[in-house]
């Protein structure tokens, strides 16, 4: 039976300990989006938003946000990143936010690449909602991840 990474013999929470892990590249890239109204997408696109910029302050936020993550998220390893690369796609009535981080230590960067994505889609929807409150964030997933003991893997398509 295998046991629970973070949690010790009574079952309490702790941080795991990586110190005996061997440093590799690692990557990982996250997606997901954000669907919104046809007005809202265009005035994004055609950089006609009311608070400005709006893909550039998410971008920033994005990164921003896989450098803080290990305050975010309660048990994450502080992670000093080689790279975080934050990418937008439109799609009908949708922005789609692809992040890849990468490093090379002993974990992975899978929370990091994730909490782009999330903080990079909630600055859209900060700075578009003046455009449509009824936005929805959804899909945010793990596409891919390199490096490490477990290796290799990507989604399913």
């Amino acid at each position: 039976m295998s046991t629970l990474s973070h949690l010790d013999a009574e079952g309490a929470a702790h941080m795991v300990n990586v110190g005996d892990k061997k440093s590799t590249l690692r990557t990982a890239t996250a997606s997901g989006r954000i669907t919104m109204s046809a007005d809202a997408l265009t005035a994004i696109q055609n950089g006609d938003a009311p608070k400005g910029d709006v893909l550039g302050t998410a971008r920033i936020a994005a990164i921003m946000a896989a450098k803080k993550t290990s305050d975010l998220i309660p048990l994450c390893h502080p992670l000093g990143l080689d790279a975080v690369d934050v990418s937008f796609g439109y799609e009908d009535n949708a922005i789609s936010v692809t992040a890849t981080a990468s490093l090379t230590a002993k974990t992975g960067v899978e929370m990091e690449a994730m909490a782009a994505v999330s903080i990079g889609i909630l600055t859209i929807y900060d700075m578009g909602k003046a455009l449509d409150k009824g936005m929805v964030i959804g899909s945010i997933r793990l596409i891919a991840k390199t490096g490490g003991k477990s290796g290799d893997w990507h989604a399913p398509e």
